[in-house]
């Protein structure tokens, strides 16, 4: 069972009849009302109840009278163990962090005249950073004249979109920024991250 002070220190959760457990969520005498809904352990519906009789039936199951949607009218309360659901939720919070993947953002700069070597070894780079999980900002830069053949730097982003097609797609197409050309690839969803990547100098 517990305690009315405790509650304080609980964290938000949402409960399965879809209420909000929270530090404000009252439970057992701190519910303060002559009836209320009652819904059984198993999610199973008792219906409307003195106070008095779900406080008893909590005390009887020992367990806790746990006040899950206070908007309602009568308001709905659920027989549950609150220190295990506390517990338990705390439990999956932590897991589904642990199982978010931190997307990170890369930037890889090109100039519209690259040479091919230089273009093969910026496309490693972006290789490299798909297959590690992470997205990539390529940048195409537009200097003097060159700002008035912007075809040079859509041709370009189009070409190594392809060429990395495997690895990643387009997540946002070649769009002009002043003098700059952007595009964004990003993973595909299923590719699962590499461990280990091929030693290249990172490009500044």
């Amino acid at each position: 069972m517990v305690c009315g002070h405790q509650v304080e220190q609980a964290r938000q959760h949402t409960s399965d009849q879809g209420g909000h457990i929270s530090a404000e969520t009252r439970i057992n005498e701190r519910i303060r009302v002559p009836e209320v809904r009652l819904v059984g352990p198993n999610g199973e519906q008792v219906g409307i109840v003195r106070i008095e009789d779900a406080l008893r039936l909590a005390q009887e199951a020992d367990l806790d009278l746990v006040e899950v949607a206070p908007q309602a009218r009568p308001p709905v309360c659920k027989l549950m163990d609150f220190g295990k659901f506390k517990y338990e939720s705390a439990q999956k919070a932590r897991e589904s962090r642990r199982n978010q993947q931190l997307t990170v953002i890369k930037e890889q700069k090109l100039r519209p005249k690259i040479d091919q070597h230089d273009y093969e070894t910026k496309k490693g780079h972006v290789s490299r950073f798909l297959a590690a999980g992470n997205k990539v900002k390529v940048t195409i830069m537009f200097r003097g004249r060159e700002q008035s053949r912007p075809e040079l730097g859509f041709r370009l982003l189009q070409k190594l979109s392809e060429d990395v097609a495997e690895l990643g797609y387009v997540e946002a197409s070649p769009k002009q920024d002043g003098r700059n050309m952007i595009m964004v690839l990003a993973p595909h969803k299923n590719a699962k991250p590499k461990q280990k990547a091929a030693k290249e100098p990172v490009d500044s």
